[in-house]
C-alpha cells in the first residue's frame, strides 16, 4: 500500500487530521499499529474502550428486542399492492398455461370430430355464449361425446360430467321417439 494511502487510512481510522495522520505515520516508519500507539500516547485519539455482551436478560434490552421482533414479524406479514398483483398474475398465468395445455374433444361414433385447446372453447364462450351453448346441446342430441384431455388428477372428473350430459341425452331421444 502506497504512504499516503496508509496516512489516509490511520487518518479515518483514528479520527484525526491529515497533519497528525501523517506524523504519526512517518515517526513509526508507516507502520499501522505503531502510528495508532504513537497517536495515543500522544493523548489524539482515546485508548480505546471495552465492550461487553451479556445474555442476562436485563427489562429494558428484553422489552426492546421483543418489541422490534414484533415490528418485524408484523412488517415480514403485511400484504402490500405489489405482492397482491403478483399472485393474482401468477394465478392468471397458471390458468392460461393449462388452458393451452388441455383439449375439448368432440367425438362422434368413437371418431374425433373437432379437438381443440380448451383455450379456444372459453374465448368462444366470450365471443358467443349462446351460439356455442346452442351447439353444444345440438351436439349431444346428435350422438357427440365431449371430453377434455390432458386433464391430471382433478377433485372433480369432468369426463364423467360430461359423460352422464350424454345419457341424459339419450335418455330424452329415447323419450321422445318413445312417445
Amino acid at each position: 500500500m502506497e504512504d499516503w494511502k496508509k496516512v489516509e487510512e490511520l487518518r479515518v481510522k483514528a479520527n484525526v487530521s491529515y497533519e497528525d495522520a501523517r506524523q504519526a505515520m512517518e515517526a513509526c516508519n508507516f507502520d499501522m499499529l505503531d502510528a495508532m500507539s504513537y497517536l495515543e500516547k500522544q493523548g489524539k485519539i482515546n485508548a480505546g474502550s471495552t465492550a461487553s455482551y451479556t445474555t442476562a436478560s436485563g427489562t429494558d434490552t428484553s422489552q426492546e428486542f421483543e418489541q422490534a421482533q414484533k415490528s418485524y414479524e408484523d412488517s415480514c406479514q403485511r400484504t402490500t399492492l405489489g405482492t397482491v398483483i403478483d399472485k393474482i398474475l401468477k394465478w392468471c398465468l397458471h390458468i392460461f398455461k393449462k388452458s393451452v395445455e388441455v383439449d375439448f374433444c368432440i367425438t362422434k361414433n368413437g371418431r374425433d370430430v373437432l379437438k381443440v385447446p380448451v383455450l379456444v372453447l372459453i374465448l368462444a364462450f366470450f365471443i358467443s355464449f349462446g351460439l356455442v351453448a346452442i351447439l353444444l346441446i345440438v351436439g349431444l342430441f346428435n350422438d357427440c361425446k365431449y371430453t377434455f384431455q390432458g386433464v391430471n388428477a382433478t377433485t372433480i372428473d369432468i369426463n364423467q360430467i360430461c359423460d352422464k350430459a350424454s345419457e341424459t341425452c339419450e335418455n330424452i331421444k329415447k323419450d321422445f321417439q318413445n312417445k
